[in-house]
């Protein structure tokens, strides 16, 4: 039986319930203490671990866990370091110095890379270690896994923002009748989707919805842009940060794009450093066609730890998949991502759990499958909406009144 300590860390961006995960890992570890001694987190992830900044989680509370589990944000504080090959053997050290047995940390592609290679690293050096990954990220690009924690959540955010602006817009559309709304999705649309949830009724905003798993055209915007504000008067455009034309060059860059600007991992910056944002250059583009007056809005992390827009769904499921890694260490399971099962049937959703290997969730990314975008490439389909539906939960619904004008006849 494998005996010593076990480490935990949340890695990349913040979640509204990522701390729900963390409580899980804490509370079950906690119940298999003739196995785990200590529970050490990493402060701001594998970065703060080389610098040895850990805390003792091993006598959290149950009231200090289930606060845990209301709060938003990343409670051990996050990072994106991408390891170099001179970070394996000074980590080794460290895992020997703290006698690491159980390995486990919180995120997405790049996160669940780290745990597998280090865990690699560390048995073919001779060293005992079991290393379990926790899905995490709003992107839900995970591979392997019917959705990930935290994008239910920011998927509820995402559509509720999508509905509230829709509803200034179209009662502002003597004014600014054009509104384009950026969200969160470097290589996957699911969240820009998610936004079709804001219709209450056929034929509702938002209008149009562009998706990085298709190309995107300057002359077809235009011509989508046209025909919406002819049809109704005004126009809500969604749009995911990462929508890019036939070339690569993201949409952000506008139509005339230099230099592309990217990270230190060799993604293509779509922020203040690498193009203005997808929003701004198509309301730039929008407004231009129709020389009218509009608005554009960028919330980037707003949504990502907005609890008070949490989907239940989301939180029960964040905690069990944080108990589970644990429970899996423990019976010796290694080299794998706990994963979320979609079971029960179409009217009614619930939740198995699984796992995939690690090295697989690292290797591919999920994009949004084709039958779920529309074949116009500007809007989603019936079956998307069935599948996000029963994880944001209940969308409230605004009143519209039937508005008759009135007519004093002559006398």
């Amino acid at each position: 039986m494998l005996k010593g300590n076990l480490l935990v860390g949340q890695s990349g961006g913040s979640t509204s319930v990522i701390n729900c995960s963390l409580a899980g890992v804490i509370s079950e570890a906690q119940k298999h203490a003739y196995v785990i001694n200590k529970i050490y987190g990493m402060r701001y992830a594998i970065e703060g671990f080389m610098e040895e900044k850990l805390v003792d989680l091993t006598k959290t509370t149950p009231a200090e866990i289930a606060a845990l589990q209301k709060s938003p944000g990343s409670a051990l504080g996050s990072s994106r370091h991408k390891l170099q090959e001179k970070d394996f053997k000074p980590i080794l050290k460290l895992f020997k110095k703290y006698n690491i047995r159980f390995f486990h940390m919180i995120g997405g592609n790049d996160t669940m890379d780290t745990i597998n290679r280090l865990v690699n690293y560390a048995h073919t050096h001779g060293y005992e270690m079991r290393g379990v990954g926790i899905p995490k990220t709003v992107d839900n690009d995970l591979f392997g896994t019917d959705h990930t924690p935290g994008f239910p959540s920011c998927a509820r955010s995402v559509a509720l923002d999508a509905r509230h602006g829709a509803i200034i817009a179209r009662d502002m559309a003597r004014v600014d009748p054009i509104l384009v709304m950026q969200t969160i999705g470097r290589d996957a649309g699911w969240l820009a989707a998610s936004s079709a949830l804001a219709r209450q009724k056929k034929g509702d905003a938002p209008h149009l919805i562009y998706l990085p798993e298709r190309k995107f055209s300057w002359k077809k915007f235009r011509t989508d842009v046209k025909r919406v504000y002819k049809e109704n008067g005004w126009v809500s455009i969604v749009v995911g940060e990462g929508v890019a034309d036939r070339k690569g060059v993201p949409v952000s860059y506008g139509e005339n794009p230099k230099n592309l600007v990217r990270d230190k991992f060799g993604n293509i910056e779509f922020g203040s450093t690498g193009g203005v944002g997808a929003a701004r250059e198509l309301f730039k583009v929008a407004t231009a066609a129709l020389k009218i007056r509009g608005e554009f809005q960028q919330p980037e992390s707003m949504p990502l730890s907005a609890a008070d827009r949490r989907s239940a769904i989301d939180v029960r499921e964040a905690f069990q998949v944080g108990r589970r890694a644990v429970t899996l260490a423990e019976k010796g399971v290694s080299g794998v991502m706990v994963t979320i099962t979609r079971q029960g049937d179409k009217n009614h959703y619930s939740s198995g759990y699984g796992t995939i290997p690690l090295h697989s969730v690292a290797i591919y990314n999920k994009k949004m499958p084709d039958t779920y975008i529309s074949a116009s490439g500007n809007d989603v389909t019936p079956s998307f909406i069935r599948y996000i539906k029963p994880l944001v939960g209940e969308i409230p619904s605004y009143a519209h009144l039937k508005l008759k004008m009135v007519k004093i006849k002559k006398k």
